[in-house]
């Protein structure tokens, strides 16, 4: 057993933890972080650069398997893909990622330990660890535990019944799979997986598919899935999976895999928070404008203080902390995080949506109208804004097409900047992009589109 003492420490090594610890490294901050992992959390690990390049390999062989059927001229003999080949390139990923984030935790000066951390007291830390266990008492602690999949007790993870973690590991594309859960992980997975050649149901509680977003939003979403061979069963309730089917209030879908995808929750139970007593809003930590919770020196960060449940959210909270420890006066005054959901086409909103905002400008301008859209031959989606009238200050930005993903810097930045109409429409984008819709939306809200 070590004693180990320390300004700042931080349990849990996922996007909001390292940051936390890398910019409170170059602050000068003795500082000690704890995860049960590699560094990198669900995200680098099994969330969310796992699934882009999972997204990235089916649609590359899709695009091979259909390029026979399409106007460009290509001709490809029978192609095929080895997933667990795959699997292994998207592990190395992982791995390159992993050594660099522990890399530039070192550079700042972090000491890591890789264990189960558990609160003694809101200053006492015990760590078991694969070597030696650890008592930490730190002056400032962070809370950066994330999520996990939620599980639905009719249908427990183990054997065909996955969860995302579960389903980005699988070396063998199934011949069939049911996604329980219609949001973006299910969609986006689900949509991978019908591109390597299953044949693939989505099973969603409610009356839509990604119930977050409006209509116009997911309708090109819907309509490219529905192409893809997948079925959509909305209103459907799943109830349990024995012998290869899915039994849901409405039906039996055949299935060798089942991945349930409804949600997650914070992961807070195995660092026994109980014993502080802390605030709590529903199952997630209570935070206030600088992340401390109701305990003075405690903060949280990330998933577990609740939606909306993103890395970049996250990072930015963590790299918040650390300037806070510092003794810096800073607080969260950020106007808008960008979502994007990578399902094909891609969606990104960015602040307020037409229905939150009374006294609205809304306009859209269709990617049909976009030279550069053409040229990939997909034209369907568009780019919206949604401008207060009063002075025409952009407050929401959104968007669905194919690529989009790419714009969410330039839609977050003019929201943050205070950006108007007159702004946006004002700047020169180049041609031929598909960022021109964003210019060509501010021009249609102002009356004077020039291309539509």
């Amino acid at each position: 057993m070590s004693d180990i003492k320390t300004k700042l420490l931080i349990i849990g090594a996922g996007p909001g933890g390292y940051v936390c610890a890398i910019r409170a490294g170059q602050l000068g901050i003795d500082t000690v972080i704890v995860d049960t992992q590699a560094p990198g959390g669900t995200c680098l690990n099994v969330g969310c650069i796992p699934s882009k390049a999972l997204i990235h390999a089916s649609d590359e062989f899709y695009k091979m398997l259909h390029a026979n059927q399409g106007p460009l001229g290509i001709s490809l003999q029978s192609p095929k893909i080895d997933l667990a080949q795959t699997v292994s390139w998207k592990n190395g990923i992982v791995t390159r990622l992993n050594q660099g984030v522990a890399g530039l935790m070192k550079k700042a000066g972090v000491k890591r330990i890789q264990g189960q951390a558990k609160f003694v007291d809101g200053k006492t830390i015990n760590v078991v660890s694969t070597d030696e266990d650890h008592t930490i008492r730190a002056e400032n602690i962070v809370i950066a535990t994330g999520s996990a999949p939620i599980e639905i007790p009719s249908l427990p993870f183990g054997g065909d019944i996955m969860s995302s973690t579960e389903a980005l590991a699988l070396e063998s594309v199934p011949t069939s799979l049911a996604v329980v859960g219609g949001g973006y992980i299910g969609l986006e997975i689900g949509t991978a997986f019908a591109k390597l050649g299953a044949k693939v149901t989505i099973v969603e509680a409610t009356q839509k598919i990604l119930p977050q977003y409006d209509d116009a939003l997911t309708k090109p979403v819907l309509e490219h899935i529905k192409s893809l061979g997948i079925d959509v069963q909305v209103g459907t309730k799943a109830q349990n999976f024995k012998d290869g089917q899915l039994h849901t209030d409405k039906g039996v879908i055949q299935a060798e895999k089942v991945l349930v995808t409804v949600g997650r929750r914070p992961r807070t139970e195995s660092v026994g928070i109980d014993e502080l007593s802390l605030s709590m809003n529903g199952p997630f930590i209570e935070i206030n404008d600088a992340c401390q919770t109701s305990m003075r020196g405690i903060y949280a960060i990330g998933d577990v203080t609740g939606e909306p449940m993103l890395a970049h959210r996250a990072m930015a909270q963590g790299e918040l902390v650390a300037e806070r420890v510092a003794g810096h006066k800073v607080v969260w005054d950020k106007r808008c995080i960008p979502a994007v959901c990578f399902t094909d086409p891609e969606i990104v909103s960015c602040g307020l949506l037409p229905d939150e905002l009374q006294d609205a400008k809304v306009a859209e301008f269709p990617f049909a109208a976009n030279g550069r859209a053409m040229t990939t031959e997909r034209e369907d989606g568009f780019v919206r804004v949604v401008a207060r009238a009063s002075d025409d200050a952009v407050l929401g930005i959104q968007a669905v097409g194919v690529g989009v993903a790419e714009m969410s810097a330039a839609f977050s930045l003019a929201i943050e900047m205070g950006a108007t109409l007159q702004d946006i429409g004002a700047t020169i984008h180049a041609h031929p992009t598909q960022s021109e819709g964003f210019q060509e939306a501010a021009l249609r809200a102002l009356g004077k589109a020039l291309h539509i």
